[in-house]
């Protein structure tokens, strides 16, 4: 990225950037939302087995890929003090680490799976849709987290456009796989919400494979030879890649595991409204790759910005990426406000399931507006490696404020489901706001840093 650039130039970089990374998550995201509503179009029970299988998996990988995507801000800060020769040693270190977390997933998954589903209290049908969906995932888990170590390496160089070719020409796989073996096509058996998790297993394979080759052949990723020579672990490495990364995987976690857990109280209702919420916020979830995208194109930005000591330009992205978010926000509360039965029908051809749907997509409206603040301000959090006060604010907002106060509404009131709608409300907005005000601190912080520098280095 060049280095001076004006209000103009830093919106059109900006852009640049964020735009394949748009493209690339909701391509990423599409083959959940295609096992959900493909499945769907068999039965409720497939959707509901499907939509539980992935309230589980979702925060699982969602967590772990954050703690995996601290190698965006490593990178970044690498490239932008021009310390290039330590990009390759970061990545394979990277790669080491997420081979390890992906073995963990698998025990951990193996060992808890039907204890998890047991609480559940399911109809015995979608519980075991649920679960074999799932065990097919599993055999994606490893090349999915190798690829997420690749794509930071590469979306850290600024090429994200390389991403949203890789992830482009993988959808039309996922998409083939799930129409033959959810509907059983082209001889193969009818599986159902089932065949959704063998597929999306098959896409991970192809995802990573097609990156393996972009790294070792395209320039200017081949230029750095991270498959050249394999270092030995290095503990240290890994120490600083948690360091960053694990609070803010816990961060995210934290906010999308309160939906695994909404989904773990709402089992008493029945699978008609399991459905529906799950669909809703299914869908709230293809929503949430806008600011989720921002969140990423700012870690890069502020990232680099950051290590060339540049931080009235941190600064300066920081907001541009807030105003961007903000503004796709409202745009996607009105498509929901407009067009959620439309929205439903995606999901279900059975009228008291559309109903429903259509109902909970009014309370995502709120979603989005909070969403569309908060996840930018964690990127441009993240760009500056502040991470551990990010994670705290989390716990504070889903867990102390937005699940309780879900419960008591659903359990006390009238509301009944919907009250753990406004519980989450409620914990989003909360968080953006905390969000906000430490992102001040933090560069009034920066700021100050370097101007207490310059003070001490006479020119």
């Amino acid at each position: 990225m060049k280095q001076t650039l004006t209000i103009k130039e830093k919106i059109a970089q900006f852009l640049y950037i964020v735009v394949p990374i748009l493209v690339t998550q909701f391509a990423l995201f599409s083959m959940n939302f295609f096992d959900t509503t493909m499945s769907g179009n068999v039965s409720s029970n497939d959707l509901a087995g499907v939509a539980i299988g992935s309230s589980l998996w979702v925060p699982i990988f969602t967590g772990l890929s954050g703690i995996l995507m601290a190698m965006t801000p490593i990178v970044a800060h690498h490239i932008g003090a021009k310390n290039k020769k330590d990009v390759p040693f970061a990545v394979v270190q990277g790669i080491y680490l997420s081979i390890v977390l992906a073995i963990v997933v698998i025990i951990i998954g193996i060992l808890f799976i039907n204890p998890i589903l047991n609480l559940m209290s399911l109809d015995p049908i979608v519980a075991a849709i649920a679960k074999k969906y799932l065990l097919a995932l599993a055999f994606g888990i490893f090349p999915l987290f190798c690829y997420t170590i690749l794509r930071s390496f590469i979306d850290a160089l600024g090429h994200t456009r390389v991403t949203m070719i890789i992830t482009l020409l993988s959808l039309p796989i996922n998409i083939f796989f799930n129409y033959i073996l959810i509907f059983g096509k082209l001889g193969f058996p009818q599986l159902g919400g089932i065949g959704a998790g063998i597929a999306s297993s098959i896409t991970y394979w192809c995802i990573f494979l097609i990156s393996l080759y972009f790294i070792h052949r395209v320039t200017p990723f081949a230029e750095y030879n991270i498959f050249r020579s394999w270092a030995s672990v290095s503990l240290q490495s890994w120490k600083e890649i948690l360091k960053i990364g694990v609070p803010s995987g816990l961060a995210i976690f934290c906010e999308t595991s309160i939906f695994a857990a909404v989904t773990l109280l709402m089992s008493q209702y029945s699978t008609i409204t399991i459905a529906a919420h799950q669909a809703a916020i299914n869908f709230a979830s293809f929503l949430y790759m806008l600011p989720l995208s921002i969140s990423m194109a700012l870690t890069i930005t502020v990232g680099f910005e950051v290590g060339a000591k540049r931080f009235k330009d941190a600064k300066n992205y920081s907001y541009l990426g807030i105003g961007l978010g903000l503004m796709f926000g409202i745009v996607c509360s009105i498509i929901l406000l407009v067009f959620n039965e439309q929205v439903g029908m995606l999901y279900t051809n059975e009228p008291e399931v559309l109903q429903l749907i259509s109902q909970f997509l009014i309370f995502a409206i709120f979603f989005q507006m909070s969403d569309a603040v908060g996840a930018p301000l964690q990127g441009a959090l993240r760009g500056y490696k502040d991470v551990n006060v990010t994670f705290l604010l989390a716990v504070l907002s889903f867990w102390i404020i937005g699940l309780p106060l879900g419960y008591l509404l659903a359990t006390f009131t009238e509301f009944g489901a919907f009250g753990y709608w406004i519980g989450l409300i409620t914990g989003l907005a909360t968080g953006a706001v905390f969000l906000f005000i430490r992102l001040q601190y933090v560069q009034r912080k920066h700021i100050a840093s370097l101007t207490q520098l310059s003070i001490k280095i006479p020119s």
